[in-house]
């Protein structure tokens, strides 16, 4: 493997001793994992909905990849480490009043699962997702090499491929990402629409205009809780608030949105509105119910803590037991983000009110920020998207099959020029997949990065679960 830890250097600034040391460690680790064996990550978070049996070999320990190298508050960039949580990094950013481009909404997601997988959140209407602000990756690619890929250089095309790959090419040991200044609060504006082609045509001209009556707009997102109450919620930074909401103990943010009009949340809370009850998720787990919330330990009100919870339940069969038991019926788990066209909104909502049923539904309105090809997740650059996020299950009826609902959502998005992510269940025969993501230029990395398949394929990873 060669004496040193790195095969290309970093672009510009310097790489503490003790990341070195640890990158030499984790190739030799690499090296030593049996040759015919998938390798798998070794980690203690994950954000996924693709659940598989534990792997027999032990996994290749990415875990000490988990620091904030550096902050440079004057060029306003961060070094991190692949496994460093938004948590811990919007906390060392916000310490100098910055913040990552995006950020999103889960505390526990990783900036390398942000970048290898898909990550959005209510600012990326103007900053994209959160690839678009990396200037360098240090991979350890499938080949055993480490190689630090940017924009420009020799391994431009690993920079490229590398979103939406999944940990299939390689894995990021390390980012340099861009920052933004923030200021200490935002101010909070939810506001109703009756119709979706309403809602889908303010969409358009606030993430144009980047302003709504008259003041600056710098997030937007929406919940759709029915046919006729769409709420779009327009935030912006402010420097003073009057009073500050607390949406971290016993009440719920989800449920304030149709019944406050204004509101205001410091930087961080606001970065972590979701996250407290998993969007509206932890409903299912019991944890909105006033007396469960009363004695459930605050710190224990996450993402992460509910994930595993559900993990726990789809290994043992707990609920589907339950289920059986009181004649529930079978259901299928319907929980995916999918991006739209903006002007096709009103379309998919439409289905998916008249056939999926699930509500609230979230909405967060992205566009690429310039015309770089990403050619994994191909997004026109021209286009306005909102992503549509939906996170529950759906029962079946007799005679219908695990994955009916889901493949009927992935038919519509096809069909009105969507993209669906892959962090979740899919259902896509081969040629399909390969067709929505750009098969031809994924072999060509498979084969420069990976040519002995020691990285599992993507479609036997995001489709096949292997």
């Amino acid at each position: 493997m060669g004496t040193q830890p790195v095969d290309s250097q970093p672009s510009s600034s310097v790489v503490p001793d003790r990341h070195l040391a640890q990158v030499a460690a984790l190739r030799e680790q690499y090296r030593t994992l049996p040759p015919d064996a998938p390798v798998r990550l070794a980690k203690s978070t994950s954000n996924l909905f693709r659940f598989r049996a534990p792997a027999a070999h032990p996994g290749l320990d990415v875990r000490r990849f988990d620091r904030v190298l550096a902050v440079d508050p004057v060029a306003r960039v961060a070094e991190v480490g692949g496994m460093t949580t938004y948590e811990d990094l919007a906390d060392a950013t916000l310490a100098h009043g910055l913040m990552p481009f995006v950020v999103p909404q889960l505390k526990t997601i990783t900036l390398g699962g942000a970048v290898s997988g898909l990550g959005i959140e209510s600012s990326s209407f103007r900053n994209g997702l959160p690839h678009e602000s990396v200037r360098e990756m240090e991979i350890l690619t499938g080949d055993g090499r480490v190689v630090v890929a940017t924009r420009d250089n020799e391994y431009a095309d690993l920079f490229r491929g590398f979103p939406n790959s999944y940990g299939t090419l390689g894995y990021v040991l390390r980012l340099r990402i861009d920052l933004e200044p923030v200021k200490p609060f935002v101010r909070l504006r939810h506001v109703r629409f009756r119709t979706a082609a309403d809602c889908a045509a303010a969409i358009s001209r606030i993430c144009a205009d980047r302003e709504y009556e008259g003041r600056p707009v710098d997030f937007v997102d929406g919940t759709v809780f029915s046919r006729g109450a769409q709420f779009l919620t327009l935030a912006d930074f402010v420097d003073r608030a009057p009073e500050v909401s607390d949406y971290t103990g016993r009440e719920i943010y989800y449920r304030s949105i149709p019944f406050t009009g204004v509101d205001h949340l410091t930087v961080r809370d606001y970065l972590w509105r979701w996250d407290t009850d998993w969007f509206w998720c932890s409903k299912a787990l019991g944890v909105q119910d006033p007396w469960v919330r009363g004695i459930w330990p605050r710190r224990y009100l996450r993402s992460d803590v509910y994930r595993k919870l559900v993990a726990l339940d789809r290994r043992h069969g707990i609920s589907r037991r339950l289920q059986a038991l009181v004649g529930a019926g079978r259901s299928e788990p319907v929980i995916q983000d999918v991006e739209i066209p903006v002007d096709r909104l009103e379309d998919f909502l439409d289905f998916f009110h008249s056939e999926i049923g699930i509500t609230p539904v979230w909405l967060c309105p992205l566009r690429v920020r310039d015309d770089t090809r990403w050619p994994l997740y191909p997004l026109d650059p021209d286009t306005l998207y909102v992503n549509v996020g939906f996170w529950s299950s759906v029962r079946l009826a007799p005679g219908e099959q695990d994955g009916t609902h889901n493949r009927r959502i992935e038919r519509v998005v096809a069909d009105l020029g969507g993209h669906k992510s892959l962090y979740s269940t899919s259902y896509y025969p081969e040629r399909d997949f390969w067709r929505h993501y750009n098969g031809d230029t994924y072999q060509a990395l498979k084969r420069t990065y990976d040519p002995d398949g020691r990285l599992p394929d993507l479609y036997d990873k995001c489709v096949r679960g292997r």
